[in-house]
């Protein structure tokens, strides 16, 4: 199983729908097994690039886009994603090549907060804070 196919198979869906896919959605996808893409997941995951759940093996992140919902909800034209961070979140639009609007909250307050992303430029107020600093990510990429 080539890894960079499996690669580009779940990203290809995932800028599709805003959602990385499962594992036997890729397989499907690729005419192949479920085994074989899980154990492409897992060599992805080590090379950092996907992030999985540990109970499943299936793609937690395949950053910037998240598998789950988390407070960073970014609509894009036709697709809705969500980003892991605020970081990924603006990432989403780049990736996607469109103007997006990221709907998320004060991380101290709670006060609703929306930024939008129009020809590359970011639109809004507020302050974004990057708690971690980039070389550590990896440490604990989901706390990150």
């Amino acid at each position: 199983m080539n890894d960079q196919r499996v690669r580009a198979q779940v990203y290809e869906m995932t800028m599709q729908r805003g959602l990385p896919p499962k594992a036997d959605e890729v397989a499907r996808a690729m005419w192949t097994t479920g085994d074989e893409v899980k154990a492409a997941f897992q060599r992805l995951a080590a090379a950092h690039v996907l992030v999985l759940q540990p109970a499943t093996n299936e793609i937690l992140m395949a950053n910037p886009f998240s598998a789950v919902p988390t407070p960073f909800r970014v609509e894009a034209g036709d697709v809705s994603a969500y980003g892991n961070c605020i970081w990924d979140a603006l990432g989403i639009p780049a990736m996607l090549k469109r103007d997006a609007r990221i709907i998320t909250s004060c991380a101290d307050c709670g006060t609703a907060a929306e930024i939008s992303v129009e020809a590359n430029v970011v639109k809004g107020q507020g302050l974004l804070h990057f708690a971690v600093p980039a070389r550590e990510w990896w440490n604990d990429i989901v706390f990150t």
